[in-house]
């Protein structure tokens, strides 16, 4: 597909109103490649135990999971939900989480990480689209018992969601306050596909149920006469499919009873007009997953056959049955009691005819009878720290609950009845003011009331790991408040190491957290709130991770593999790039500095100028991770050692008050190793030095003494020549207009010899490639080292003397610098090409920093 046809072909689609979403599988070498799949439905079922996944080879299928993911289209859009599967859903790479992530043509859409599909979206053939569609079925539930005043319940739009939240079944809180705790919020679905009509178990705690049986992960279709349970043995509907109304209904989802009346007339009816989103349906919001009720009969009828079974025919007078349990099957006649069998087997192994033997039952029994009694007072009084904590409870009195169970905890840790009452207790009595002091980012006294949380806790690892939920929480505001809010910058070698820990200890048992939170959030209800504020910053820190933490670990890739090769040049245009792609990555400018800083080292490495690249060492402060990391291997392998930098301190040191001869016999006693060619320059240069300034004070007064005497000013450096320069000060001050005049005329010699380097096409890489040193490279070379000798020289004096001079004398010592430059590190670059000594001898014709070693003044 072209750029460009995605958003057209996505366009056209929304605004028909029948399309197809076509899933074309990537390219694998894992095996044959797979067809196409064409959706035509809403909703399209991802799973291993879903058509097509069923056909396919099963190692193609071995990271996807039975209940994996939906695909479903709503309000001309296409959308993907991942149902908590193994392995995960990407859409582009990116991870899909609690939300539907919206699906557009040209997408790459991927399943456990390995099944990929690139997605179409086309408009459905015409002759298929002109059809005229299957009429629409209307649903009508009717309860299986009369003696519940339960309404029927008639659906006339698709989707259908079965919630306890709803008021269809939320109606019935008071007077079933268990049975409607027995369905989820998000408990099952009814749906259309294929013009036939689907039931949908959305992972409910007490399951879906359609003739007895609970449903599996995959969705299963209702025909006439099914007898469909919610939750158990309650909330149980006969099916009864209707023909599509030919009018909307007059009354929708929205206007409804608010209860049964207490006449208990089941003839009304519901009427369900409106059909719920799809995106309510699979949007998963943490905060509202609270743990359901749990019904032990119908988890214990799905073991033994289906919960469901008993429901129609059980017809008990008054409901009570439904509302506690599931009612008996099979014979009326109740079973006997355990004690009384207990009773009537004894009485057997009891029964004699003698006296005797009658008097030592009754002793036996009267022993029997004091145990008994000692074994149900100890029953009660281990007991009675548990009434009296619920009692402290339920009389509001949380610090007192938890000083009871706390005291009876350090004897009895293991009692977990008593350790979930003082959790409970703790959290009541302290978690306000911890929420208090978070919501004013006051985070040291939020620690503080977790730490005296922790210490009336001691004995108690029930209260301890809700604690440590607590400080997780605690730690990602602290971290979002510190950074200025989850829209703030991503602080590049900063907040990486944070963001990576705060989700690791989350994704280490991410349901396990979520059901701690909730159950923390179901003791404090004002808890919702902030719960609700974490987990909308946990999606936020995980898409930035997802996005920009691995942007920062592809640079970071990116830098490590440019500087190992020498060419932090070609690094610029990819910073700019990322500042352009990623506007929340703060930090750019400290990886640019460095870049600046490493840049300037490393040539001054390369180009062998010791005295520039030991001046770069003093002043180099690298601060972020991949370039100190790479700084340090160039230091071990290619910079002076320690040893080498202190000596020459002491070298140049000595030479600046004047103490030649010091100087000299530092640097011969040098130690050998990989600069010594450029130590050996040196003294070789400073003794030059040396011997002209002997050789000028001898002739001093004669006639060529004033040519002389600027000609040695102008080789010194300012900065490292200071004793000499200052030594001769008070002459060169008497020959002010001669020295300008020098000045000027070197700069002229220079600007005549740049020109002649330039007319020839300076040195090309060719020449620098030569097995030896030809006649064209040997001229090019001394004319631009020339060059840069007459061009520094002139500059000196100008600076010396700190006299004006025409602009263009600096533009044109910038050039031949920048020239002079590139060819060293051009050559140096060929480091691994070249012979050594002919390298070392094509550095030493292009010059450089001791150039003016081989120059007599």
């Amino acid at each position: 597909m072209t750029t460009g046809e995605a958003p057209i072909a996505e366009m056209r689609a929304t605004m028909d109103a029948a399309f197809d979403v076509v899933l074309s599988p990537v390219a694998s070498a894992q095996g044959p490649a797979l067809d196409a799949i064409r959706i035509v439905d809403s909703l399209f079922a991802i799973g291993r135990s879903e058509a097509p996944f069923t056909d396919y080879p099963s190692e193609r299928i071995a990271r996807l999971s039975r209940r994996h993911a939906r695909i479903f289209t709503e309000h001309g859009a296409v959308y993907v939900a991942d149902l908590d599967s193994k392995n995960g859903t990407t859409v582009n790479g990116v991870a899909v989480r609690q939300t539907p992530a919206r699906v557009r043509a040209g997408d790459e859409l991927c399943f456990g990480g390995e099944l990929c599909y690139r997605v179409a979206i086309e408009p459905r053939a015409r002759i298929v689209a002109a059809a005229k569609s299957p009429a629409v079925p209307g649903l009508l539930l009717v309860p299986e018992r009369d003696d519940l005043g339960l309404q029927p319940i008639e659906v006339q739009a698709f989707p259908f969601l079965v919630s306890k939240t709803d008021e269809i079944f939320a109606r019935y809180k008071d007077r079933y306050p268990h049975q409607v705790n027995y369905i989820s919020r998000r408990h099952a679905h009814l749906f259309l596909k294929g013009g036939e009509l689907y039931v949908e178990d959305l992972g409910s705690t007490n399951g879906t149920f359609v003739g007895g049986k609970r449903l599996a992960e995959s969705a299963l279709p209702l025909v006439e006469g099914d007898c469909v349970a919610f939750g158990g043995d309650h909330f149980v509907y006969r099916v009864t499919l209707q023909s599509a109304p030919e009018v909307e209904p007059t009354v929708t989802q929205l206007f409804l009873k608010p209860a049964v009346d207490e006449t208990g007339d089941a003839d009304k009816t519901t009427f369900v007009g409106a059909a719920h989103s799809f995106l309510d349906i699979f949007c998963v919001d943490p905060v509202l997953l609270r743990e359901d009720e749990v019904n032990e009969a119908a988890q214990s009828a799905d073991e033994h056959g289906g919960a469901a079974r008993g429901a129609s025919g059980a017809n008990g007078a008054n409901g009570t049955n439904g509302a506690h349990g599931p009612a008996p099957t099979g014979s009326t006649k109740r079973r006997p009691r355990r004690w009384r069998l207990l009773a009537g087997e004894l009485s057997k192994a009891l029964a004699v005819d003698d006296r005797a033997s009658v008097r030592r039952f009754a002793w036996w029994g009267a022993a029997g009878v004091v145990l008994l009694v000692v074994f149900a007072s100890t029953l009660y009084l281990r007991g009675s720290s548990e009434r009296e904590v619920k009692n402290l409870l339920t009389n509001g009195d949380y610090g007192s609950a938890v000083a009871a169970a706390t005291g009876y905890l350090a004897s009895h840790p293991a009692d977990t009845r008593v350790s979930a009452l003082a959790s409970e207790a703790l959290l009541k009595a302290k978690l306000p003011g911890w929420l208090n002091a978070l919501d004013k980012a006051q985070f040291a006294q939020a620690d503080a009331f977790l730490n005296e949380m922790r210490s009336l806790s001691a004995n108690n690892a029930d209260a301890a790991s809700l604690i440590s939920e607590l400080q997780w929480v605690g730690d990602l505001e602290r971290f979002v408040a510190g950074r200025g809010g989850v829209d703030a910058p991503i602080r590049m070698y900063v907040d990486e190491a944070t963001i990576g820990n705060l989700l690791q200890r989350w994704d280490d048992d991410a349901k396990s957290h979520q059901r701690a939170l909730d159950r923390i959030a179901t003791y404090v209800p004002v808890f919702a709130e902030p719960y609700a504020q974490a987990m909308s910053h946990l999606r936020k820190l995980e898409s930035d991770d997802s996005v920009y933490l691995a942007a920062i670990d592809r640079l970071n890739g990116t830098i490590r593999t440019e500087l190992a090769r020498d060419k932090p040049g070609a690094l610029p245009p990819v910073l700019d790039d990322y500042g352009q792609r990623y506007p929340r990555l703060a930090g750019l400018d400290r990886v640019r500095e460095d870049l600046r800083q490493y840049t300037d080292v490393l040539n001054a490495a390369l180009g062998r100028q010791l005295i520039p690249l030991l001046a770069l060492l003093k002043s180099v402060h690298l601060t972020t991770p991949p370039f100190q990391a790479q700084f340090q291997q160039l230091t071990a392998i290619r910079l002076p050692s320690p040893d080498i930098i202190a000596r020459h301190d002491a070298v140049t040191a000595a030479w600046q008050r004047g103490d030649a001869q010091q100087a000299l016999a530092g640097l011969q006693d040098m130690p050998a190793g990989p600069w010594s060619d450029v130590l050996a320059a040196e003294l070789a240069h400073k003794k030059a030095l040396l011997d002209q300034f002997s050789e000028l004070q001898k002739t001093r007064g004669d006639k060529d003494y004033d040519q002389r005497l600027l000609s040695f000013y102008a080789s010194l450096d300012p900065a490292i020549d200071v004793w000499f320069a200052q030594s001769i000060q008070k002459d060169v001050a008497a020959l002010h207009d001669k020295a300008l005049a020098r000045a000027q005329d070197l700069m002229l010699r220079a600007q005549s010899l740049w020109k002649q380097y330039r007319a020839s096409g300076s040195i090309g890489g060719t020449q620098r490639l030569e097995a030896g040193i030809s006649p064209g490279f040997r001229s090019e070379a001394r004319l631009l080292s020339d060059a840069q000798t007459s061009a520094q020289q002139g500059m000196r004096i100008y600076t010396q003397l700190k006299a004006d001079h025409p602009a263009d004398f600096d533009r044109l010592l910038a050039d031949i610098d920048a020239e002079a430059d590139l060819q060293r590190r051009s050559l140096t670059e060929l480091r691994m090409v070249l012979d050594p000594g002919l390298l070392k001898a094509k550095l030493a014709l292009i010059g450089g920093e001791q150039s003016e070693a081989r120059q007599s003044p």
